[in-house]
């Protein structure tokens, strides 16, 4: 990915939204291809998927330039159910999970992506270049095994040409996307020399009709709900991580902003027909996202032709698009990862904090051993919030000094949680207080029922030796706080100017 400072999306062209939406459906067929055949499906499912989730997204998303397809993120999730309960109860999870993510979008919490910590980011990027790598390694497998001998030096010369095109390719000029002049002349040199080579008819046919509109024949029980709401629940989560984490990508890229909970809605909508048409449901592919911003694409425009010509290969493409070598699309796709990595990532890691070291390779080794993207930024974003409120918890402080009063001032500094009430409750000498004592919030927050808690604790200990307490400076958040828990804290406030509480009676 580069940087967002620096890379700018060229101005609108219809020419590069056309090639650019014909270098993703390329990309796309064998990958969904892929996904479905590995979910023991069949593969007109997977190309269904890519063809509705890329035109129903495009439409109504709310990233401009994202791509959205048959992703191996959600089937992955559902291949347990189809496996166990046939395909009609996979169709039947797809549009209970595209329910569930239009409920997110339409109660707006989409915006909560926003708070995945940027080693997360690159912990998740690097593991799915990764995995997109080591996916197109697998391309070199035969029926028997790992190719050798002469398909082998042949698939490697091949992809190794289609790397060297894309890379060389865009110093001679930019107007055509270099990915698709890759593929058209990997094609025609096989093509000409009849090369004997692995070509997309090797992993299953991609000729087949209109999708029809069909109600998944499962029964409408509570017991059916049972089964496929947990994978439902699953998939929509996956799906709505990885739509939202290409968003805020492709946000960083184009230096714009895109809709979360637009797309979440998007997202929805296109699970729900996918389900209804005979689709194995999606979310927004990062790869093809990529391939397409690399290819000058900066509308829905390219997004919408892509899913046509999907749809075109379906019904009429099949015979040509079946012939194209897989070395070809191999090589478009390691370049993508290559891309997808962050190199930038590598060069500064010695400025990161170690707990963000720590975050970033556990996200990265997550996604790439068990390829649960959702999981793997969960568990980031979980240690990342813990290792925050951990290093909060150590900066709650206490200034004391008594005035000429005789009273003893508590200047806290820091903000009193779940995770400093300990340290909060140790900077009090109870014992050797006067009579009168005042706790000043001026530099510092109530923020939770924990620290409502540590106040009443505190208060308590003071009254027990008929010592007085006053708080003083809460902010409008805080007494709002203490206001919830009246009745709960115990403490009198009547000297604060700007709040006054009954004590309970």
């Amino acid at each position: 990915m580069k940087n967002a400072s620096t890379w700018q999306l060229p101005p609108f062209n219809i020419k590069n939204e056309i090639l650019a939406g014909l270098t993703v459906a390329m990309t796309m067929i064998p990958e969904s291809l892929s996904f479905a055949i590995l979910a023991g499906l069949s593969p007109l499912t997977g190309l269904y998927a890519a063809f509705l989730m890329g035109l129903v997204t495009a439409v109504l998303g709310g990233r401009p330039g994202m791509v959205s397809g048959g992703a191996g993120a959600t089937v992955v999730v559902l291949i347990a159910l189809a496996a166990t309960h046939g395909v009609q109860y996979l169709f039947a999870a797809v549009i209970l999970g595209g329910v569930l993510q239009l409920l997110v979008g339409a109660f707006k919490l989409g915006k909560f992506v926003r708070l995945i910590p940027q080693p997360v980011m690159y912990g998740f990027l690097n593991g799915l270049a990764i995995i997109i790598f080591m996916a197109q390694v697998q391309q070199f497998k035969a029926a028997d095994g790992w190719m050798s001998g002469p398909a082998l030096y042949t698939m490697l010369g091949l992809t190794a040409l289609t790397v060297a095109i894309v890379l060389l390719f865009p110093r001679l000029t930019k107007a055509i996307p270099a990915s698709l002049v890759a593929i058209l002349i990997v094609f025609g040199l096989v093509v000409a020399f009849g090369m004997d080579t692995k070509k997309v008819i090797d992993i299953a046919s991609v000729s087949g009709s209109l999708p029809t509109f069909h109600i998944p024949t499962v029964p409408l029980t509570w017991e059916t709900c049972t089964i496929i709401f947990p994978y439902a629940l699953v998939m929509a989560g996956v799906g709505l991580i990885e739509s939202l984490l290409t968003l805020n990508m492709v946000d960083e890229i184009t230096n714009s902003k895109g809709n979360a909970n637009r797309e979440a809605l998007a997202q929805g909508t296109a699970n729900v027909v996918n389900g209804f048409f005979g689709g194995m449901g999606g979310c927004a592919m990062v790869a093809q996202t990529l391939v397409n911003l690399n290819a000058g694409a900066r509308t829905r425009l390219s997004a919408i032709i892509g899913a046509f010509a999907i749809l075109l290969v379906i019904l009429v493409g099949a015979p040509f698009i079946e012939q194209i070598p897989m070395a070809a699309l191999v090589g478009v796709m390691m370049m993508v990862a290559i891309g997808t990595f962050q190199w930038v990532s590598l060069r500064i890691i010695r400025k990161f904090p170690k707990s963000d070291i720590i975050v970033g390779i556990t996200v990265a080794a997550i996604t790439v051993i068990l390829h649960n993207l959702a999981l793997a930024v969960l568990v980031g974003v979980v240690i990342s919030a813990l290792v925050f409120a951990w290093d909060n918890a150590k900066r709650i402080r206490a200034r004391k000094f008594v005035d000429e009063n005789g009273k003893k001032h508590y200047e806290i500094y820091g903000p009193l949680f779940f995770g400093s009430t300990t340290a909060f409750l140790e900077k009090f000498d109870i014992e050797d207080d006067p009579h009168d004592v005042v706790i000043d919030f001026k530099e510092s927050r109530v923020v939770d029922m924990s620290a409502i808690d540590a106040l009443q604790k505190i208060t308590e200990r003071y009254a027990r030796i008929n010592k007085r307490v006053v708080l003083r400076h809460l902010s409008t958040d805080c007494r709002s706080l203490l206001d919830n828990a009246k009745g709960v804290v115990e403490v009198n406030m009547e000297e604060d100017p700007t709040y006054r509480v009954m004590p309970k009676g």
